[in-house]
């Protein structure tokens, strides 16, 4: 079982992500936004984060940069619909451990949570 923190503007998106970690066992905190997730991050110690991209006030770029200053083993999965080779490139350059497209399928999810906790996996 993992802790994950979803990070998305969308209260639509935060359930349905949260319905799919629960159902495999995950205990789950949420963020509305990237400060949200910057406040919560220190309390909560999630294994792992999944960040959305486009959200105001905060991109998910800053906000990946941010959680890595703040923690450098900092587990992030970068949620996105921007599917643009480049924009997932750069993000696994800046740290990210994982690129899913949304809606992420189920499987996806926690194939993406499973190898993001796999310890051969920080770059």
């Amino acid at each position: 079982m993992l802790k994950v923190m979803v990070v998305d503007d969308s209260a639509f998106a935060r359930r349905m992500m949260r319905r799919a970690l629960e159902e495999a066992g995950h205990t789950v905190s949420e963020a509305d936004g990237g400060a949200a997730a910057l406040e919560l991050y220190p309390a909560t110690r999630p294994d792992v984060v999944t960040l959305d991209l486009l959200m105001p006030g905060m991109e998910g770029a800053e906000v990946l940069q941010r959680l890595l200053d703040l923690d450098p083993g900092a587990r992030v999965i970068v949620c996105s619909s921007n599917v643009q080779t480049v924009v997932k490139s750069r993000l696994l350059a800046l740290g990210a451990r994982g690129y899913l497209t949304k809606p992420p399928a189920r499987e996806a999810l926690l194939q993406a949570l499973a190898a993001a906790t796999e310890p051969s996996s920080h770059a």
